[in-house]
């Protein structure tokens, strides 16, 4: 089972001034629509060769896509390799804080 937060203990945590390690899976388009100003952009498409980008240590990777499928499947392919992953439940379609347009 993966560990999950909501969008909103998301933003909480961001708010607080939590440094945390946070993937957006959508595609480029989707991204430049509007994206949490802290994510990295990873999309789905490209996960698995760019894999080497995510650090594999104690902290938590945090995966948001639109609604919450996506991130979920990445959560579920990185947990058996090791990682300590938590999806955002909702995804950005869930997300009332700010976002930040283009790239």
């Amino acid at each position: 089972m993966n560990q999950e937060i909501t969008a909103a203990e998301l933003r909480e945590r961001l708010e607080a001034g939590e440094k945390l390690n946070l993937i957006d899976v959508r595609e480029v388009d989707e991204w430049q629509d509007g994206h949490i100003a802290e994510a990295k952009l990873i999309p789905l498409s490209e996960f698995t060769e760019r894999l080497d980008e995510i650090e594999k240590n104690d902290q938590p990777i945090y995966v948001i896509c639109r609604s919450g499928g996506r991130s979920g499947k990445v959560c579920s392919y990185l947990a058996p390799q090791g990682y300590n992953v938590v999806n955002i439940q909702g995804g950005m379609l869930a997300w009332s804080g700010d976002v930040v347009t283009g790239e």
